[in-house]
């Protein structure tokens, strides 16, 4: 018997060969490296060799060491065969069966225990918000739609809890002290040309309008409520302890900008791991997308025709960057010169388009500011404009640029997602950076008086309690969001669907249906939580308002997708942009710290108003409580925020980094070998298949009819492997 049929026939009375085993591409491009390594090293070279051949069974033996106290997984999520799992099975229960005691307790215990986890997760999951209404979403349009609607939910949550951290630590104790009898401490007892705030409702017979006004603008009677920070003025409050308000009211506001920051930190790691993967290799690309790239949640028809061409539009697309790459690898130096200039020359057309936006809304702003200032009442609706001439202003700009945006990157040449990722980040700027020119507007406008100085630090003439201002500017910013995103539902795409379902007129159908176009309305919703993140300082319970807020937009952008839009003809993968959304919502979260911060440390504190009157700026009472507390808590405290413990701090935060980076490597270069591994591996399925078919020709050579006779259930054909082998390459 020779070597091909001790190979391919091993239940015969034959001793088994390695030479062809010997013969793989692997196991000689092994012995290849082991020659090239340190000759030195036999302990090495003898266990680098994974896989060894088998005497008794011919066959590949995988060593494996099973713990006891290691956590294996489920036999069901291994990546075997129904044979080599139930081998598994039976491996496992002897050794369970082995386990006496002590050790077979704690296999008891943490079976139970992950019970236990399974039922609390199913539980959870069945209370989960709109459930109902996400899998219906996702049923109809796919998980790329399904993603913003999780999104929205993401941030509702988000908002009660800041809203909780609000009320439990700020409004209740205030609360608690209006309706029972405590030794109130209040922040002022001074009387001073600075602690003077008068009052802002209205006198008199109140026209029904002017309720209004005060309720879409925050002034009036809605001014010195629970509403806004200027009605928090008590400092101490003593019962069987004491009670520091502004301590409460500065910790909390640090509370909800890290818990915001860990949550988003930690949604948005699962999805960098996915959109490394997939940007890893275009090769592996196209094949999630012809292999794994149908969504099986759809159960709409049309849903699923709109899923077949998006995933046409995936592939011409990719094809299209391949087909870019190539000419911006064959460009020559003119080319790329020519091509270089003319973006820039665009560019500095999007920052002219900019600086106008911005110099409009710090118009407006001033504008608005100094109308308010005056006393002239006006027209219901010049009043009502006025009041809200820098919402008006931003959402204008932030409806026209995008316009602008997408007709300027037609001529930069960039790849198609590239301008889609490109004009979205330029948006991302436009509207998160109009929020700071507002509150920059704001700043000036409260930092300058008429006089040289300021003999309260700030302008107390018109703005007694400028902290409550800006709240209200945040208030309404809120407000006129919501109502313009009510009214483009309600007022535009409404009619558009019934226009285009009732007109067959050309215009109409060149319009079309409206589309549900994902990044756009999470850049709305991401603008709106950054106003939050800003604004919950000067007013407590905006948390409150933007979670009704995003309740009602669920239900209006629910409505409208199902009655009114499309999946958008360029889609926005799943994964991807659920890493994209919370990327975007951590700029917002990086720009809303940095005036909050601002006016915490720097910005002095109104004298009229407030838990901090009695404060320089916010800060202030941390240095106080410290100095209160008793030496040694004081000292290790100072320690804490010594240089010393600072340098310290930062240095074991590098090595860290350099440790993370470093494993990041070594990660990398075992998924190369692994890839080097997996082409290895299709080497030897083609050599197998080639050494087959020569035994195949050898054996129908000698004996090809007794052969059929002796073996009738070989099940061995012919194959000529020229034809198959090529994918296995």
């Amino acid at each position: 018997m020779d070597a091909h049929d001790a190979v391919f026939f091993p239940d015969r009375r034959a001793p088994v060969s390695h030479l062809l085993l010997d013969q793989l591409p692997s196991y000689q491009s092994l012995l290849y490296r082991r020659k090239s390594s340190s000759s030195g090293s036999a302990r090495r070279r003898g266990s680098g060799r994974s896989r060894q051949p088998s005497v008794s069974s011919g066959k590949w033996v995988e060593q494996k060491v099973v713990h006891s106290g290691e956590e294996l997984k489920p036999v069901r999520e291994l990546p075997k065969s129904m044979h080599d799992k139930r081998r598994e099975k039976q491996q496992r229960l002897q050794q369970g069966g082995a386990l006496t005691g002590w050790g077979l307790w704690r296999l008891n215990v943490r079976r139970s225990l992950k019970r236990l986890k399974e039922d609390g997760m199913d539980v959870l999951s069945s209370l989960q918000l709109w459930r109902a209404d996400i899998h219906l979403i996702e049923g109809m349009f796919g998980t790329g739609i399904l993603s913003y609607f999780s999104f929205l939910r993401f941030l509702v949550l988000l908002n009660f809890i800041m809203f909780l951290l609000m009320f439990v630590f700020v409004m209740l104790p205030v609360i608690i002290t209006s309706h029972t009898p405590h030794n109130i401490t209040f922040s002022s007892t001074n009387v001073s040309a600075c602690s003077e705030y008068p009052a802002s409702s209205r006198q008199g017979l109140v026209a029904f309008h002017e309720h209004i006004i005060d309720l879409l603008s925050g002034t009036g009677f809605l001014e010195r409520t629970y509403l806004f920070y200027g009605y928090y003025k008590l400092e101490f409050i003593h019962s069987r302890f004491t009670y520091n308000l502004p301590l409460a009211y500065l910790l909390a506001t640090v509370s909800y900008l890290l818990l915001s920051l860990v949550w988003i930190v930690k949604r948005s790691a699962a999805g960098f791991k996915r959109k490394l993967i997939q940007d890893e290799d275009r090769f592996q690309s196209f094949c999630n997308k012809i292999f794994a790239g149908w969504d099986f949640c759809i159960t709409n028809e049309n849903a699923a025709r709109l899923k077949r061409s998006s995933l046409l539009y995936e592939l011409k697309t990719d094809l299209e960057e391949e087909r870019i790459k190539r000419k911006m690898a064959n460009r020559t130096r003119g080319e790329k010169c020519r091509i270089y200039a003319l973006r820039a020359a665009l560019n500095l057309a999007v920052m002219a388009v900019l600086v106008a936006c911005f110099y409009c809304i710090y118009i407006a702003t001033v504008f608005s500011q100094r109308k308010q200032a005056e006393e002239e009442k006006s027209a219901f609706l010049l009043e009502l404009v006025v009041e809200y001439l820098p919402s008006i202003v931003i959402t204008l700009a932030n409806f026209i640029t995008p316009l602008i945006f997408n007709l300027i990157i037609t001529f930069e040449d960039y790849s198609p997602a590239f301008e889609i990722r490109f004009t979205l980040m330029r948006c991302v700027f436009m509207r998160l950076a109009s929020i700071g020119v507002l509150l920059f507007s704001l700043w000036v406008q409260i930092t300058s008086c008429r006089s040289s100085d300021c003999p309260c630090g700030y302008n107390h003439e018109s703005y007694p309690c400028w902290e409550t201002h800006v709240g209200q500017e945040m208030y309404k910013l809120v407000i006129f969001d919501f109502l313009i995103i009510a009214a483009v539902t309600i007022f535009v795409e409404f009619p558009r669907k019934i226009i285009v379902n009732y007109c067959h007129c050309g215009l109409a159908k060149w319009w079309g249906q409206q589309e549900f176009a994902v990044p756009q309305n999470v850049l709305e919703i991401v603008y709106g939580q950054t106003i939050c993140w800003i604004g919950t300082f000067y007013c407590p319970l905006l948390p409150a308002i933007n979670t009704v807020k995003y309740i009602l937009v669920f239900y209006l952008k629910k409505v409208s997708l199902v009655t009114n839009c499309r999946p958008a003809t360029r889609p926005f993968r799943a994964s991807s942009s659920h890493f994209f959304f919370l990327v975007v919502l951590l700029i917002g979260l990086a720009l809303a710290s940095v005036p909050v911060i601002v006016s915490i440390a720097e910005i002095p504190t109104s004298r009229a108003c407030g838990p901090f009157v009695n404060y320089t700026t916010s800060w202030k009472v941390v240095p106080r409580v410290i100095n209160q507390l008793p030496p040694g808590l004081q000292s290790f405290l100072l320690t804490l925020a010594s240089e010393a413990i600072a340098v310290s701090f930062f240095v074991i935060t590098c090595l860290g980094m350099f440790y993370v980076i470093a494993l990041a490597g070594a990660h990398k270069r075992v998924i190369e070998q692994l890839r080097d591994q997996l082409a290895m591996e299709g080497r030897d399925k083609r050599f197998l298949i080639q050494k087959l078919y020569q035994a195949q020709q050898a054996v129908c050579a000698r004996s090809p009819r007794g052969f059929r006779r002796t073996r009738p259930d070989a099940g061995l054909y012919l194959v000529e492997p020229s034809v198959v082998l090529e994918t296995q390459a």
